[in-house]
């Protein structure tokens, strides 16, 4: 199973794209970002969001796509700009007929480290270690990306 991680911002937009075989065998494939520029309108910054998102479609032709769920944060304006992003996002998705499933940061950290209050730093080294990675993948916004993929794979029923 290809699996497309996806952590939605509208300035950074993380991806990692993973091959999963069963539970224990899961082999990255590429991660990165898609960033966009704060001199950009809205407009423009969730095209190329969409234009990204597609590339990355067409060249791993992802079954499934994991994205994080939205999630409060302390300024409305944040949560306002990452949900327009994610709903860009869901439209690309939605628009390739790929399934979509939502995890909350919580239900990801669980996933990974079985400690639903995992920091980032912990997050980030379990990425590298389950994927046998050499370093912890940056930016931050791609190891996240990643470990969403991860999630999604370690709680699948259709893998073993």
């Amino acid at each position: 199973m290809i699996v497309l991680g996806i952590d939605p911002g509208l300035s950074l937009t993380g991806w990692g794209v993973i091959s999963a075989q069963t539970r224990d065998k899961i082999i990255p494939l590429q991660y990165g970002c898609i960033r966009t520029k704060s001199a950009e309108t809205l407009s423009e910054r969730l095209q190329n969001i969409n234009i990204e998102l597609q590339k990355l479609i067409d060249t791993y032709n992802p079954e499934v796509v994991a994205i994080e769920e939205l999630f409060f944060l302390k300024e409305a304006k944040s949560v306002a700009a990452v949900g327009q992003a994610r709903g860009a996002i869901v439209l690309t998705v939605s628009l390739n007929k790929i399934k979509l499933f939502e995890y909350n940061p919580r239900h990801v950290k669980m996933a990974l480290t079985g400690y639903g209050s995992a920091d980032k730093h912990q997050m980030q080294h379990m990425v590298k270690t389950l994927l046998r990675l050499k370093e912890i993948p940056k930016p931050d916004d791609a190891a996240d990306a990643l470990a969403i993929a991860m999630c999604h794979v370690n709680t699948a029923r259709t893998l073993k």
